[in-house]
């Protein structure tokens, strides 16, 4: 187990809860590529720190609030899986919102090289091969 890549996907959720682009950028390697699954960006690529600026204003214009909320965190070695919650408040609508996220993290170097995240659990389970 490495605790080291843990800290590393720790740091880059209190970025990501922050809205600290600078600081997720530092944990990030500069050829990062984000598979988001949250709405207003679902689909998209993102890449190096120019797609983490994109994917910041997106959610900023969709969302007055969000956050991540850890349920379970797992080292699988140069991957972490990542599971919880989102938690958002509308921009326009001003409804709070809360759902399933789960995050698999790919470490290269003690960087996040990339980042694929999934609204149902099961679903990544079975991409970190923990599926049954």
């Amino acid at each position: 187990m490495s605790p080291q890549n843990v800290e590393v996907v720790e740091r880059l959720l209190e970025a990501f809860n922050r809205r600290d682009v600078d600081g997720f950028v530092d944990a990030a390697t500069p050829d990062f590529v984000w598979s988001p699954s949250v709405v207003a960006v679902d689909g998209e690529i993102f890449r190096g720190r120019e797609g983490i600026e994109t994917y910041f204003g997106r959610m900023s214009d969709a969302w007055a609030e969000f956050k991540t909320l850890a349920d379970d965190v797992r080292d699988l070695g140069q991957r972490v899986l990542w599971v919880g919650r989102l938690r958002g408040r509308g921009r326009s609508s001003g409804a709070t919102v809360e759902v399933p996220l789960s995050i698999l993290y790919e470490l290269r170097n003690g960087k996040i090289s990339g980042m694929h995240s999934f609204l149902d659990h099961a679903e990544a389970l079975e991409a970190a091969g923990l599926g049954q």
